[in-house]
C-alpha cells in the first residue's frame, strides 16, 4: 500500500479539489485520485452558474456564504475563476411561469435574499437589452453571477499542487477499504492509496462505492444536454433560466453563448458514461434552439461549434450529501449535488475539510446527512439546475 496520506480525495470535480484545498492548506497532506480527468463530468459541463436565487431554504446559506468566497477567490487561489457578478434573471413566458416566478421571489425574500420580481418589460430589458419580447417578467438577483468552470478546476488544481498536495488523474476508485470497521483508503488500477480519512466526492460513482459497505445512497443519473456557439460580439451578462426549468444559458468571457436543456431521463450505465452516449441528438439540439432563441434573438444568428451532453447526481430532495456517518469512521461523503453544485463548491470543499479533520462546520448540515433518506423516498422533479 502506498504511504498513507491524512486525507485521500475521490473525485477531481469543484467539490473535491475544493476539499483537497482546503485540507491541504490546513496542514494536511492530501491525494486527490480521478478516474478520469479534472471536471470530467458536472464541474465542466455546467454552466458555471453562482446562484443564491431559486436555492433550496436548508442550501441557502451555503449559498450567500460561497459569493462571498467568490469574491475574494482568485486572489486566494492565485488564478483567474473568470468569476463576474452580472445578476442571475429567471424569466416567464406565460401568466402561469408568471405567478411560479412570484411565488419564489416572495418566500425567498422573506429568507433575506435580495431578490425582485420584475413585471415591467422595460424594466427587464433596462437590465439586459437582448432579452426577446415574449419574455413576460423575470426574476432578478443581482448578487447572483458566473464562473469558467474550466478555469476555476484549473485554479484550484494549481493552488493545491502549490501547497503540496498530489492528484492522480486517470486512476479510478475501485472500492473503498476497510480496517477493523474504519474506512482507510481506496483500491485503484494503480494499486491501493491509503489514509486516515477518505472523502467521497464522486457523484454519479458515490453509491456504487458505498453500497459494499451497507450505505444507500439513493441517486437516479439524469442527463443535461449543452450547446455552445462560436465567439460572438459581447450582448448579454447575465446567466438566464426559466421558470419551468428546461433550459438556461449565458454568454462566456470569450464570447461564446452555453445554453442548457432542463433535465432528462438517461437510461445508461453510470458507470460506464462516455462522450458518445451522453451526446444530444439532432432532434434535442433542434430543441433547445427552438426554446432560447425566443428569449434571446441574438442567439439566432450565432454559429453553432460544440454540443455535448452531462450527468446529474439526483438525489430525492434534490439536496447534496454533506455528512461523515458516524457507523463508518474515516468516512467522508460529498455527493448529490443534484446539478446545482458548482456555485456552493468553495463552501461546500470547507464543510468537507472540517468533516474530514473532525471539526464541526459552521453551517447547520443536518438537512444534507445520508440517514435523512427512507427506503420508500421518491425523486421530486428538479426545478432548477446551474
Amino acid at each position: 500500500m502506498s504511504a498513507a496520506s491524512d486525507v485521500l480525495v475521490i473525485g477531481g470535480g469543484i467539490s473535491g479539489l475544493a476539499a483537497a484545498f482546503e485540507c491541504v492548506k490546513a496542514g494536511a497532506s492530501v491525494t486527490l485520485v480521478e478516474a478520469r480527468q479534472l471536471g470530467a463530468m458536472a464541474s465542466t459541463w455546467t454552466l458555471g452558474g453562482v446562484r443564491q436565487s431559486g436555492r433550496d431554504p436548508a442550501e441557502l446559506p451555503l449559498a450567500q456564504a460561497a459569493v462571498a468566497r467568490w469574491l475574494a477567490l482568485d486572489e486566494e487561489l492565485g488564478a483567474p475563476t473568470g468569476y463576474r457578478q452580472r445578476g442571475n434573471l429567471r424569466l416567464a413566458r406565460t401568466p402561469d411561469e408568471v405567478e411560479t416566478l412570484r411565488t419564489m421571489v416572495a418566500a425567498q425574500r422573506a429568507l433575506g435574499l435580495a431578490l425582485d420580481l420584475l413585471t415591467d418589460p422595460a424594466a427587464i430589458r433596462a437590465i439586459a437589452p437582448a432579452i426577446g419580447p415574449s419574455v413576460l417578467a423575470a426574476s432578478f438577483c443581482p448578487g447572483d453571477g458566473h464562473a469558467d468552470p474550466e478555469r476555476t478546476l484549473a485554479a484550484y488544481a494549481g493552488a493545491a499542487r502549490r501547497l503540496g498536495a498530489r492528484i492522480e488523474e486517470q486512476t479510478p476508485a475501485m472500492r473503498l477499504i476497510t480496517t477493523n470497521g474504519r474506512v482507510t483508503g481506496v483500491e485503484t488500477p494503480q494499486g491501493p492509496r491509503s489514509a486516515g480519512t477518505v472523502i467521497l466526492t464522486g457523484s454519479v460513482h458515490a453509491p456504487g462505492l458505498l453500497a459494499p459497505l451497507g450505505l444507500d445512497l439513493p441517486m437516479a443519473a439524469k442527463r443535461v444536454c449543452v450547446m455552445q456557439t462560436v465567439p460572438a460580439a459581447p450582448a448579454f451578462e447575465q446567466v438566464f433560466g426559466v421558470a419551468n426549468a428546461d433550459c438556461a444559458g449565458r454568454q462566456e468571457l470569450s464570447g461564446r453563448y452555453r445554453f442548457t436543456t432542463g433535465i432528462g431521463d438517461w437510461p445508461g450505465d453510470p458507470a460506464a458514461w462516455s462522450e458518445t452516449t451522453l451526446r444530444p441528438s439532432v432532434a434535442e439540439c433542434a430543441a433547445l434552439i427552438a426554446r432560447v432563441v425566443p428569449l434571446l434573438p441574438v442567439l439566432a444568428g450565432a454559429g453553432l461549434d460544440r454540443v455535448w451532453g452531462g450527468l446529474i447526481d439526483l438525489t430525492p430532495d434534490a439536496l447534496p450529501v454533506l455528512d461523515a456517518p458516524a457507523s463508518h469512521p474515516g468516512l467522508v461523503i460529498g455527493a448529490g449535488f443534484s446539478g446545482h453544485g458548482f456555485g456552493i463548491g468553495p463552501v461546500t470543499g470547507e464543510i468537507l475539510c472540517a468533516l474530514a479533520l473532525g471539526h464541526a462546520p459552521r453551517f447547520d448540515c443536518a438537512p444534507f446527512r445520508l440517514s435523512r433518506f427512507g427506503a420508500a423516498d421518491g425523486f421530486a422533479p428538479l426545478s432548477l439546475h446551474g
